[in-house]
């Protein structure tokens, strides 16, 4: 099942390889059809449109070979480890093909003459229809950052299909993520022993160890993806979204950003203003925010998160944390700290430890499957059997049957500290732990880690915010959860404030969950669609209001209604 991914979650989790320059390998997709190269039939755009990919801001002209290039679609392969594994995409009911390229892009987007590398592509081609005329190409990203949009997006293809009357659907993995020179700083076997045996210290020692650990995994990325590492920043992402935008043929990026791909879409909007397309933000990241109000603002999310989930369970029969949130809050908390010293067994043979618990009870916050999960989890755990929780951290950490990473926190890791200028270190985090724990009574005492997530990386980033205000930019529809676990909704208002007026125009959702539009919430998706297929924009400060969370476990869905309140 497809998810969405954290905004920039920045657990030390220590899952960073990946060639530059040349072949990255198989997708299972075509290569891109160089200068000068004549594409076949429906390869490429019937002419080419809007502003030149020359003309991106502080960087040279691009050279023909980059700016002449189409890509060569051919049939889609499984995904590879990095990307997560499983099966190649199955096509839809419809029948029509998934295919697969790549794009070339530059390394270094000031030497765009220099070392280039691939980007994996995939895509489904439209279901024009009379009513509807055709857009363009709309392009994903699913967030993380570090999310593999090739293999998300078939995953994903069922709640998009009424899209498919205006655009092809696109996916793109950025530069460092899945099958686009993916980074992996660690092999699955260190992974796996660093989830076992370095734990969320307790004292010097465990600060010592628990340093030397982080130092260790930033020097396993210096070693393998050194020098693609300073080029992982969202703002040449961005770029290369820019250069994909002019391949396919668009004159305005069409773009559907979730979590961090929110703030990829804000930074593509403030580095080109006058290509903004149809564009929607959904589970919108705080762009003003420095490391350490991020880090303290998701933990805040994930306590309101965890809060719902044992209300929601308090009221059921078969909860294992008490008929009182406040007993569930004490119950799970007990849990974590007991892991710390005794882990429990599983049946995979692994331990739960204390970070993998921790990793189990917060991937399971982010939907209503999860939170299914939890439940049944935590009554095995407080039985003596860590298999559920292990399983739901293996999730959520990427990990497949074979004890395989994809490359999800190793890309995550890299893109975050090259576009953050801030190290946090022990000093920080005892300055500021009294403010985690008051944030997450439960959660706060092991977030407050998250950061030195970047301590002893190679790569500094000039500042820590790169520039989102998009003035004269078409409008871009926000839409908040009021109740998101990972990007807490305060950040889709700050948001609008930082395009600027009339820029940003916020749709908020009264609900919990981390992806508004994915998930399939109808009022959302009545506005959304609006927006993309016919430019129609809602008012600034409409509210879906759900009129019924959380939802029972058997099928059905949501209901909501419009409403026009929220100035």
């Amino acid at each position: 099942m497809a998810v969405l991914l954290a905004g920039a979650l920045l657990l030390p989790v220590v899952a960073c390889s990946g060639p530059i320059g040349g072949d990255d390998g198989p997708v299972g997709a075509g290569e891109s059809i160089p200068a000068g190269t004549e594409p076949g039939p429906g390869e490429g755009p019937d002419a080419r449109t809007g502003s030149g990919p020359d003309a991106a801001p502080d960087t040279p002209p691009l050279p023909a070979s980059l700016t002449d290039q189409l890509p060569r679609w051919s049939a889609c392969g499984p995904p590879d480890v990095l990307q997560g594994g499983g099966p190649a995409p199955s096509p839809p009911p419809d029948g029509t093909a998934w295919e697969c390229a790549r794009l070339t892009v530059p390394v270094d987007w000031t030497d765009p003459t220099g070392e280039t590398i691939g980007l994996a592509l995939i895509r489904i081609g439209a279901l024009p229809d009379d009513s509807t005329p055709r857009v363009g190409s709309l392009v994903f990203n699913f967030g993380g950052p570090g999310g593999s949009a090739v293999a998300s997006l078939p995953g994903f293809e069922h709640r998009f299909t009424g899209l498919r009357a205006g655009f092809d659907l696109v996916g793109m993995d950025p530069r460092g993520v899945g099958a686009s020179a993916g980074v992996v700083c660690l092999d699955d076997t260190a992974v796996d022993r660093n989830l076992r045996e370095v734990g969320f210290p307790r004292d010097a020692a465990g600060e010592e160890e628990w340093l030397r650990a982080r130092e260790e995994y930033a020097a396993g990325c210096a070693e393998r993806a050194g020098g693609l590492l300073p080029h992982l920043t969202t703002a040449n992402t961005a770029r290369d979204l820019d250069l994909l935008r002019h391949v396919l043929g668009d004159s305005g990026l069409h773009y559907y950003g979730a979590s961090y791909g929110s703030k990829l879409g804000a930074v593509y909007a403030g580095l080109f203003p006058e290509r903004v397309g149809r564009m929607v933000l959904d589970s919108v990241v705080d762009p003003g925010r420095s490391v350490v109000e991020r880090s303290l603002g998701q933990t805040e999310g994930f306590q309101r998160a965890l809060e719902v989930f044992l209300a929601d369970c308090a009221g059921r029969a078969d909860c294992p944390t008490g008929t009182h949130p406040g007993e569930g809050a004490r119950v799970v908390g007990d849990l974590l700290e007991g892991l710390a010293d005794r882990p429990l067994p599983t049946a995979d043979g692994r331990p739960l430890t204390q970070r993998l618990a921790l990793h189990g009870v917060i991937g399971s916050l982010y939907s209503d499957t999860g939170r299914t999960r939890l439940r049944a989890a935590l009554g095995r755990a407080l039985a003596g059997d860590g298999t559920g929780l292990l399983e739901a951290a293996d999730r959520y950490l990427g990990r497949d049957g074979e004890g395989r990473y994809r490359n999800l926190h190793a890309a995550n890791t890299a893109v975050n500290c090259a576009d953050f200028a801030s190290r946090p270190g022990p000093a920080e985090v005892r300055r500021y732990r009294a403010e985690f724990l008051a944030a997450s009574p439960v959660l706060g005492p092991y977030l407050v880690w998250d950061l030195t997530a970047c301590h002893g990386w190679p790569v500094v980033s000039e500042r820590d915010q790169p520039e989102v205000h998009a003035p004269g930019a078409r409008p871009i529809l926000l839409v908040g959860t009021t109740g998101d676990p990972a990007t807490p909704y305060e950040g889709a208002e700050r948001m609008r404030e930082a395009l600027g007026d009339g820029t940003g125009i916020l749709l908020t959702l009264e609900g919990e969950g981390h992806g508004a539009y994915t998930g399939g919430d109808p009022c959302v998706v009545t506005a959304v669609d609006a927006h993309l297929l016919s430019g129609a924009t809602p008012p600034d400060g409409t509210v879906c209001e759900r009129t019924r969370w959380p939802p029972d476990p058997g099928p059905g869905g949501e209901e909501s209604t419009y409403r026009r309140e929220r100035p």
